[in-house]
Parts: C-alpha cells; sequence; structure tokens
C-alpha cells in the first residue's frame, strides 16, 4: 500500500488537540501520529479484498499496521464483529508481509516486529462466518482450482447450450449478458410499453426518468406509470404468483474474439420455451424472504422466496454446480461454495443492473447495488459460466496468499456478547461494529445464507433496526455487551482499534456511551482513508467519508474531561486552518473535516454536538477561514 505525502506535508500535520491530555501511550506518540492522526490509506484492491463481497470491508494489508504495530508475534487478536474475516486475514499478513507493506511500516516510522499472530474472530452473522472461516483456512489452491476447473468444464458441457446465441450474421456464439425490461402500461393510450422503448436511448447512452410512449407520444413521469403484472406458475412452490411482467430488450453475446450486441429475436425466446421444459432441481431451497428494512412494496413485487431472485435459466444452471460442488468433502467443497457464492447474489440474481455513464454509446453493466436489495426495471441476466471463471483467478490467488500460514485464525459464529474466551487472554483488539442503521446484514446475507442452509439469528445483531423493533437505546445495550465482553478478555494493558462510520450525532454518542460502560476510553484518535468510498458513503446524503479510528484503552476513574473552547464551529475553523497549511485537498473537505470533527469530540470524552448533514449545510454557507462561533452552538 502507498501514500503520498502531500506537497507542503511535513512529518507531523499542524493540528489543534485531538487526544486526552492525561493519556499515557504504549508506544512512541510519533508512531500514534502515523498510525492515527494522518489518515492511513485503505485500497479497495487486491485478490484478499475481492475474493467475497461483503459490506463494508477494510483492506486486511491496512488492518494488518495496526495489529503489527500493537502487537508482537504469537500474540492473539480478538475482533467481535469479524464480518467477512479481514481481521484474521490480517494477521496472517503479518507472517509474509508484502513488500509493500514493509515498506509502508517503514515510511510510517512504525517499531514492528513481523512474525505470525494469532486471531479468534466472533461473527453473528451466518454468511459472514463462512466467508471468515474459509478465507483464513482455505484450501490447497491447487487443489482447488483443479476442481473448479472440473465443476465448470463439466457444466458447460451439459448445460451450455442455454446461453447458446446467433450474433447479427447468424454465426453461432453465446450470451455474456441479456437485459430484460419491466412492461409499462402508457397512461395516455394503455398500450403495454417495454420500459426500455420508452426510456433507454443509445449512442449516446441514456436511461430517461420520463415516460415517452413510441405509440401515442405521451410523456409522465415514471411514478405516474403503471407497471404491468403478469400471474405464473411457480415450479418450486407449485402454486401461482403475481410479478412483474418484462420482456428481453438486448442480447450482448460473443462469437469468437468478437463481441456483438442486438435486440432479442424469435430464437431467443424459442431458447426460452425450450429451458422451461428443463425441471428445476430439488436443491433450489424453498426458503421464505423474512422481509424487513429493506422491503419495498414496488421493486419487489412477487419476490417472496429466495428463487425468486433468479432467472429460470440461472436458476437452474446455479443449483446444478451447487449439486456438482457437494460431491467434494471438507475444506475443498467449503472452498468451492465460496467460489460460487461469490459470484451469486451480487451478479446472478436480478439485482444485476445496468447505469448509463457519460460519453458512452452503450449502457455499463454492473453488478448488485451494495448495502440494498434492490431490482431495477431493467435486470440484467449474466453468464454464471463467465463470471465464475473471471472470479476463479481471484479467489486461487487469495487462497495462494493465506495457504499454509502458521498463525491460526478461529472463526466462532455467535454473539460477541457472550464470548468464550478466559479473561485476560487477548492481546489487542481490532474491530470494525456495525454502523446504526446502516447496513442490515442479515437480511441482506439472507439470499447466499439460504444455499448454506444456515441463519443468522437476529437476536443480538446490533442495530437500529424499525423492523426489529431496535431503537439507538438497544443497539447502544448490545454494543455496552459486546465491548464488556472485549474488555473483559483483553490483557489489562491490552488496546483496542475501533473503525467507525456514521452521519448521525445520536450514533455516535451512543457508540462513546457504550464503550465507556464498558470500561474504555479514547486514547487516540485519526482517520482511516478509504480510496474509494462504499456506495452509502458516496450516495447517501450526509454520508462521512473517512472513517473516524478510535485507539481505547482502560477508562481511568473520574477522569475529567478535557477544557478548552470547544464550540462547534470555533474547532471547525481551526481544523480546517490545520488542514489547509497541510496542503491536502482530501483534508479540507466537509466529510473529512466532519470525520476530524467526530475524533476531535471523542478524543476529548465529549459528544458529537451535531449530525453531518448539519455541519455540511453550515460549511458550504461560510467564508472559510475565520468563522465565528455560531448562537446556540
Amino acid at each position: 500500500m502507498t501514500q503520498t505525502k502531500m506537497a507542503g506535508e511535513t512529518d507531523r500535520m499542524p493540528h489543534i488537540q485531538t487526544r486526552p491530555r492525561k493519556s499515557v501511550p504504549s508506544m512512541p506518540e510519533r508512531s500514534l501520529d502515523s498510525l492515527y492522526r494522518r489518515p492511513l490509506a485503505a485500497k479497495r484492491t487486491g485478490a484478499l479484498y475481492g475474493a467475497f463481497p461483503y459490506p463494508t470491508k477494510i483492506s486486511p494489508e491496512a488492518i494488518a499496521l495496526y495489529i503489527a504495530a500493537h502487537t508482537k508475534p504469537g500474540d492473539t487478536v480478538f475482533d467481535g464483529f469479524g464480518g467477512s474475516g479481514t481481521t484474521g486475514l490480517a494477521a496472517l499478513l503479518c507472517e509474509r508481509p508484502t513488500d509493500e507493506l514493509r515498506a509502508e511500516a517503514v515510511r510510517l516510522g512504525l517499531n514492528v516486529r513481523w512474525g505470525a499472530r494469532n486471531a479468534v474472530l466472533y461473527e453473528l452473522g451466518a454468511l459472514g462466518a463462512f466467508v471468515g472461516r474459509t478465507l483464513t483456512n482455505p484450501p490447497d489452491p491447487v487443489a482447488f482450482r483443479k476442481a473448479a476447473e472440473d465443476v465448470l468444464a463439466a457444466a458447460e458441457s451439459e448445460d451450455g447450450w442455454m446461453y447458446e446465441a446467433r450474433d447479427p450474421s447468424g454465426t453461432k456464439g453465446f450470451i455474456r449478458h441479456l437485459i430484460w425490461s419491466d412492461n409499462l402500461r402508457c397512461p395516455g393510450c394503455n398500450t403495454v410499453v417495454a420500459l426500455w422503448d420508452a426510456c433507454v436511448s443509445l449512442d449516446p447512452a441514456e436511461i430517461s426518468s420520463t415516460f415517452s410512449c413510441p405509440k401515442c407520444r405521451h410523456e409522465s413521469p415514471m411514478d405516474d406509470v403503471q407497471r404491468v403484472t403478469v400471474q405464473e406458475r411457480d415450479d418450486v412452490l407449485g402454486d401461482k404468483r403475481a410479478l412483474r411482467r418484462r420482456t428481453m430488450a438486448r442480447v450482448y453475446g460473443s462469437t469468437g474474439k468478437k463481441r456483438w450486441s442486438r435486440p432479442a429475436t424469435a430464437a431467443d425466446l424459442a431458447l426460452l420455451k425450450k429451458i422451461d421444459a428443463e425441471p428445476i432441481p430439488s436443491s433450489v431451497p424453498q426458503a421464505l424472504i423474512p422481509w424487513g428494512d429493506l422491503y419495498r412494496k414496488g421493486y419487489h413485487q412477487g419476490i417472496t422466496h429466495v428463487h425468486h431472485f433468479y432467472t429460470r435459466r440461472n436458476l437452474i444452471i446455479f443449483a446444478r454446480m451447487w449439486d456438482r460442488v457437494e460431491s467434494y468433502r471438507g475444506a475443498l467443497r467449503e472452498g468451492l461454495r465460496f467460489w460460487l457464492l461469490s459470484y451469486n447474489a451480487a451478479h446472478g440474481t436480478i439485482m444485476t443492473r445496468v447505469v448509463a455513464k457519460s460519453d458512452q454509446k452503450d449502457l455499463v453493466v454492473t453488478s448488485a447495488q451494495p448495502g440494498v436489495l434492490y431490482v431495477s426495471g431493467l435486470p440484467v441476466e449474466k453468464n454464471f459460466f463467465a463470471g465464475l471463471r473471471r472470479k476463479l483467478t481471484t479467489i486461487s490467488q487469495a487462497f495462494e496468499i493465506i495457504h499454509g500460514s502458521s498463525g491460526k485464525v478461529e472463526v466462532v459464529q455467535g454473539s460477541s456478547c457472550k464470548v468464550g474466551l478466559p479473561s485476560g487472554s487477548i492481546d489487542y483488539v481490532f474491530t470494525d461494529p456495525p454502523f446504526g442503521a446502516n447496513i442490515p446484514y442479515a437480511e441482506l446475507s439472507f439470499i447466499n445464507e439460504a444455499w448454506l442452509k444456515t441463519f443468522t439469528d437476529r437476536t443480538d445483531e446490533a442495530i437500529v433496526s424499525p423492523d426489529q423493533d431496535k431503537s439507538v437505546n438497544e443497539y447502544r445495550e448490545l454494543l455496552t455487551r459486546s465491548f464488556s465482553e472485549a474488555r473483559r478478555i483483553l490483557k489489562p494493558s491490552g488496546k483496542a482499534t475501533m473503525v467507525f462510520h456514521s452521519a448521525s450525532a445520536e450514533v455516535w454518542n451512543a457508540l462513546q456511551r457504550a464503550y465507556q460502560d464498558a470500561g474504555f476510553d479514547v486514547e487516540y484518535a485519526g482517520v482511516l482513508d478509504k480510496r474509494q468510498g462504499s456506495f452509502k458513503q458516496v450516495t447517501t446524503q450526509g454520508a462521512v467519508r473517512g472513517d473516524p479510528v478510535l485507539l481505547l484503552g482502560p477508562r481511568r476513574k473520574a477522569e475529567k474531561k478535557a477544557e478548552g473552547d470547544d464550540c462547534v464551529w470555533t474547532v471547525a475553523t481551526a481544523l480546517h486552518r490545520a488542514a489547509s497549511a497541510a496542503h491536502d485537498p482530501d483534508e479540507v473537505t466537509a466529510q473529512r473535516l466532519y470525520s476530524r470533527l467526530v475524533t476531535h469530540f471523542l478524543s476529548r470524552h465529549k459528544q458529537v454536538p451535531l449530525d453531518a448533514d448539519v455541519f455540511y449545510r453550515w460549511y458550504a454557507e461560510q467564508p472559510m477561514p475565520g468563522v465565528l462561533c455560531s448562537v446556540g452552538d
């Protein structure tokens, strides 16, 4: 990983006080500044990061720097919110650090002893625990690749005909992907019109938010146009269901090395009829979706069970591949399951979508929208075989990096509110707790968990959720129980690093009370600079870019809050001046300044005074710098 020093940046960025004055760091202050004060870059690339899509991941290389700096070889790290296992991966990377990782530690001036560390991860989610366990204890990469290629070859030989298509000249090729289109009823002439015909244009590519009937030229906002539904027999459940009526809009394929696209033809429709005659494998889960906070009445119409997220073709193909994998045993079977599920929900379902980008002649195909279960009016059906072949390379590389490590990683599927470890047995904690109402992990993971036939018990899911009847208070209580267990199992001198992200002052203050009630307090604070924001960090109103990082240590009894002028706008102005002096454009953004504002107040044991969107509105109105304190702060 690299972190380029900006022009004019000194070894220590000018800043106002961001740590409690009475704190006694366990490592040199310069090292703490390197880790926490200056934004540590966290890449969103590489085989370990890209092996499996999972919300709010942090790159294991970045976590490895924190672990290496706070521990020594042979120590044990704990993460009570293990997610997809990145803390475990980071502990293993300390044994065989890359040249890039070594160079970054040297550049930051960290006194690091590289060598094997161990880790214990608790993860409530069934999918997260499966992913973390497989990645940190992978099968032999050579045997895995051979088995995966055998499974893929058998599937293509027996079922490849389902993706056959002819190019515009009539030569046989295969489907790369195809775009389906919702059917709409024109408010003007009552004609049934494909959304594709009413809203999509190519060269340049555009998806209009206005319905324009190709027959009568009537125009309406899309919210005023009715979706057409159809009754369809469900061969899995044995009854009928009402769902959105869709038609095939455009086919994208390959013939040899030539790529092509064209409208759907009679031959494409004939292939669908042939597929309709194929039986649905018995391995397809009959899993009723426990809809919660992510349910939307409109675009989830007719989607009541997991198999409703698939086209019939992809449901059959995926189920048959799943059946082939079941003939393997042990770590090899888990690795093959991992491979199939890594592509499944994000790319193999009708949640895959197209977007229109500026200056593009055609629409751009992308994966499912992260953090939601969104089904667009133009869902995409991808070729499972082509996608799994691409994923095979990345996953094989990830397994090669980790396989043979001497460090031990144990992944426990269970609640971190009750940890089965002895008191004082853990040397260091690194954790990334759920961010309030940001991501409903259990609901998002249900599709893949249905294939594993193992589901998340949501009782102790730390989340703000109207559907689960969990307010901020319930969320805080669950965090307190988890942090109390982390404090119990930590050695007396042990530290905990926590990464957190929220645009809500209420959530930040709930977090603060939780770790304080558990016996922790902030000793240092900084920012983890994710080089590419998650979907919600990019699109959500009031989102924060750059996750605050807190170094927690034992709370001292009756410790007074730090004194000083903490008018929020005065603090913001001082932070802006410090950032400007560092000549770093990222630091002077409203998003980064809000993260710095949060860490300032938390490191002084004070509550966060305002939400991100309030700060952003104020920031946009101010002639920075030189702002005076506002009335009523």
